[in-house]
């Protein structure tokens, strides 16, 4: 027989422990001090930009065989891309959190990307080495992609998180309409 709080949620609401902000207010007085915040703020759409474009353009290879050379190309410049991005945004976290890479705040979100930036650099590998096939190669492409396309959500989740903590600081006098 069912325990009747476990139906109706109490239980579950009795066991939920408050989350922490995401950042401290020292941490968020730093984010908003530092250059590398516009920088990442700069360099994340213009990332998901050059994704998109190389997205169309291996489907199209993919789907028609014609545009090799560009879809590579556009591979290629989404990597150094995300290169860019992955080398700014470890400044941006020792500048806020005082750590390179895995603070705690941000710890899935950089293990993950760490998965995306390896299938990117196999992407580089393989079309250097020769070590794939043209399709292969575009298969691999896709992974990386698909990988790429889970990390941004997980920023994007974790940017949605920060606005709502500061809407939640501030107090109700501050609309919340602008959290994503």
């Amino acid at each position: 027989m069912r325990n009747q709080s476990s139906l109706n949620g109490s239980s579950l609401d009795a066991r939920r422990v408050p989350r922490q902000p995401l950042y401290t207010a020292e941490e968020r007085r730093r984010r908003d001090a530092s250059g590398w915040t516009l920088v990442q703020g700069v360099l994340a759409p213009v990332q998901f930009l050059i994704f998109a474009v190389s997205l169309v353009l291996v489907m199209r290879y993919l789907g028609t065989g014609e545009g090799h050379t560009a879809a590579i190309v556009s591979v290629v410049v989404k990597t150094l891309a995300l290169y860019a991005i992955m080398v700014t945004g470890a400044i941006w976290e020792k500048v806020v959190f005082g750590k390179y890479l895995f603070a705690p705040a941000f710890y899935w979100e950089d293990m993950f990307s760490m998965l995306v930036l390896a299938l990117h650099t196999a992407y580089l590998l393989a079309l250097a080495s020769g070590a794939l096939g043209d399709r292969a190669l575009m298969y691999l492409a896709l992974a990386a992609y698909a990988a790429y396309v889970v990390n941004a959500a997980q920023f994007i989740l974790k940017l949605r998180a920060a606005r709502l903590d500061a809407a939640r600081q501030s107090g109700p006098t501050q609309p919340t309409g602008a959290a994503l």
